[in-house]
């Protein structure tokens, strides 16, 4: 392990034994005691039904997004590029709320986060099939954009016709994102599906190391780009789907960890992979320790808080790296 993912280890438990202190009024660090001694029984509840099922959701959901962000920003060559680019985030979010409308959530616990994990490879089989036929990185974002489109559509569509305002609140609470309320079983269901997309696109980074000099370039080296790209096109789709069982629709997670932490790594594509997903499960723990922590009648939502701080953090990044342009 390198000193940068060591480092970012270190952050990454840091933001997790704070948010396990972290709680509606304020941080308790006498929780952790509480338990060891024995001294409340609620402590023990508290401890692991409550806060360490969403503390893992959180890390594992940013892990996934940060993983994801990194890949395809290196087989796109787009700092632009983010799981939700290509049309797997807006499928997962529609394959959940489809369960939802039509009462499957409610009569049997596993329908939501099964329908996203369908929605999600659907739309991956439907890219990997494309991956294969085209060989132009702009046409299966197109595609991905297009499906996009069509999930959103389809979305507002159910929304338009959500039979009464209980039922819209629930569809629109999913697509916010969050990490409440999750447990283990829900991680349980989902983590395979996330180890097996980031296991995928592990198996890539030197691929992805040595495309960044340039599709023909690379392929003149031994590079099989055709087999990369289906490799992080189908990583992408097992993990954000996962990712959305679970969390529901998070943004920004994919595009900013990459940034944060291409220069710690020279810029190289491959060995900024496992920093991004560090990074990103600590920017998602902190961002739902912000959740808890802001003093609202009503919880804010992840996925809100997640494009409130990203947001302005991609754009900084995108003005520093002179993206941004005035006529």
């Amino acid at each position: 392990m390198t000193r940068v993912n060591l480092l970012l280890a270190a952050l990454l438990l840091l933001a997790a034994t704070l948010a396990v202190m972290a709680g509606a009024r304020g941080f308790s660090p006498a929780l952790l005691a509480d338990w060891v001694s024995g001294r409340d029984p609620a402590a023990a509840i508290i401890l692991f039904d409550i806060r360490l099922p969403r503390i893992f959701a959180a890390a594992s959901v940013g892990a996934a997004l940060g993983l994801c962000g990194a890949g395809l920003q290196a087989l796109t060559r787009n700092p632009l590029a983010e799981p939700g680019i290509l049309g797997v985030s807006a499928a997962a979010t529609l394959g959940a709320t489809l369960t939802l409308y039509f009462g499957l959530a409610a009569a049997w616990s596993w329908a939501l986060p099964l329908g996203a994990i369908g929605g999600a490879g659907l739309v991956t089989a439907l890219l990997a099939s494309a991956a294969v036929r085209t060989r132009g990185m702009a046409t299966l974002i197109l595609i991905g954009v297009g499906l996009s489109s069509l999930a959103g559509a389809a979305m507002a569509l159910i929304l338009n016709f959500a039979p009464n305002p209980f039922s819209l609140s629930d569809l629109v609470n999913w697509t916010l994102g969050s990490v409440a309320n999750r447990s283990l079983a829900d991680l349980g269901l989902t983590l395979p599906f996330m180890v097996a997309g980031a296991a995928m696109l592990l198996t890539q980074r030197r691929s992805l190391s040595l495309l960044a000099i340039g599709e023909e370039a690379a392929s003149a080296h031994g590079l099989d780009f055709r087999r990369t790209q289906i490799a992080v096109v189908v990583g992408t789709g097992l993990a954000t789907g996962a990712s959305v069982a679970l969390a529901g629709a998070v943004g920004f997670v994919g595009i900013v960890a990459p940034h944060v932490v291409r220069p710690w790594v020279g810029h190289d594509p491959g060995r900024a992979l496992v920093p991004a997903a560090l990074a990103g499960a600590a920017m998602l723990i902190v961002a739902d320790m912000l959740v808890r922590l802001l003093p609202t009648d009503t919880e804010l939502r992840l996925g809100v808080v997640a494009a409130l701080a990203g947001a302005p953090i991609f754009l900084l990044i995108a003005l520093r790296r002179g993206t941004v342009r005035h006529d």
